[in-house]
Parts: structure tokens; C-alpha cells; sequence
């Protein structure tokens, strides 16, 4: 199960900058209208499943319990670290680079897309049997309708 706690921002943050005061070269801000500014939250969870075989889109709840095992903060901590940038708005980053990549995937599929789909066609004709190249197809299949989902939207 996927948990998600979204809180919308309550109140908007206007701010008055002096035009002739700087700080490290940004503008001195002089107030800001909000005490708190409500950011959405997200809890990360590991997700395993379940699927049935049948399910259309089996590979990719298949990668989401691979990759939910991962600890992500593990990166991002120290990026956080050596870049300056807060791990929150990395996250967010990686979030949104990721959401908005599968647009992007329909002009370039990418080196690890093209593997996987050529290590399941080539692994099908090593073992040489109509199952294995009609299960290779499947496999492929879906590959290609999670690339051309941008197009049904």
C-alpha cells in the first residue's frame, strides 16, 4: 500500500524585498505575510505486492517491489550533503524528473530500456521454444504500452 498524507498550502507567501539591499547577491527580504507555509508530505513505503499473473501491468509492480527495498535517503542524504540543496527539494526533483520522464521517454527510450527489452528478446531465442518467445513478447509488450501511456492521456 502506497500512503500518501497530502496537505495543501493554507496561505500564500508574499514577500517585500528592498531593491537596493542584497545578501550574497539575492535581494534582503523585508517581511513575508505567512508564519508557516504548509509543503506536501509524503511517507515512503516499501510495497511488495500482491499481483496476479495475469495482471496487465505486472512488470511494473514488479519494479516497484524491487526498487521499494531501496533506501533512498541513503543517496540523497549525502547529495544533500556535498550540494547544499535540502533533501526535501531533491526529492522533489527526483520526483517530478521522474513523472514527467515518461513524455520524454517517447523521444528517447534510454540505453536501460533498450537493454531490458533486447536481454528478454535474446534470453527467449537461447532457449529456442515457441513459450519462451511468445512470454519474450508479453514481456516487451507491456514495456512498450507503459512508453506509449503519455500518448492515451
Amino acid at each position: 500500500m502506497f500512503l500518501v498524507r497530502w496537505q495543501v498550502p493554507t496561505v500564500a507567501c508574499q514577500r517585500a524585498y528592498k531593491s537596493d539591499t542584497t545578501v550574497a547577491g539575492k535581494p534582503d527580504v523585508v517581511e513575508c505575510d505567512h508564519e508557516l507555509m504548509t509543503e506536501p508530505s509524503i511517507e515512503l513505503v516499501r510495497w511488495a505486492g500482491p499481483w496476479s499473473d495475469d495482471d496487465p501491468d505486472a512488470n511494473f509492480k514488479a519494479d516497484v517491489a524491487l526498487y521499494t527495498k531501496l533506501e533512498p535517503l541513503e543517496t540523497l542524504g549525502p547529495l544533500s550533503a556535498s550540494t547544499g540543496i535540502p533533501v526535501g527539494a531533491l526529492v522533489r526533483y527526483v520526483l517530478a524528473r521522474w513523472a514527467s520522464a515518461g513524455s520524454e521517454s517517447l523521444l528517447n527510450a534510454g540505453p536501460s530500456v533498450i537493454e531490458r527489452m533486447w536481454a528478454t528478446i535474446s534470453e527467449a531465442e537461447q532457449t529456442d521454444t515457441n513459450e519462451a518467445r511468445l512470454a519474450a513478447y508479453e514481456v516487451v509488450r507491456q514495456m512498450v504500452a507503459w512508453l506509449r501511456a503519455p500518448l492515451d492521456m
